[in-house]
């Protein structure tokens, strides 16, 4: 079992910036790979970003490529998103799970609750 706590959520100005946290508890966090997934309203959950196990392999989709960071540490059970150069599309809840794998296998067993991201104009 896997438990994990999204927070960095909140209102910012377009341009502006947020650091996203997950907290996990539970299986040793190292034993896994994990992701960020978002969706705004009326929208399907997307793919945002992925990183495995140990934090030498990452991905992301088109869309933040350039802006946005995945990283974690394995010592604090943290897992985070840098988002850089906000724009109001990136607008969504945040949510962040963890895969059934150390390597990035995109089969995501657990996830969070979601932290609300917003983005002003």
């Amino acid at each position: 079992q896997v438990q994990l706590v999204e927070s960095g959520g909140g209102l910012v100005q377009a341009g502006g910036s947020l650091r996203l946290s997950c907290a996990a508890s539970g299986r040793a966090f190292s034993s896994y790979a994990m992701g960020w997934f978002r969706q705004a309203p009326g929208k399907e959950r997307e793919f945002v970003a992925s990183i495995s196990w140990s934090g030498g392999t990452t991905y992301y989709a088109d869309s933040v490529k350039g802006r946005f960071t995945i990283s974690r540490d394995n010592a604090k059970n943290t897992l985070y998103l840098q988002m850089n150069s906000l724009k109001p599309e990136d607008t969504a809840v945040y949510y962040c799970a963890a895969d059934r794998l150390p390597f990035v296998s995109g089969a995501y067993d657990y996830w969070g609750q979601g932290t609300q991201v917003t983005v002003s104009s």
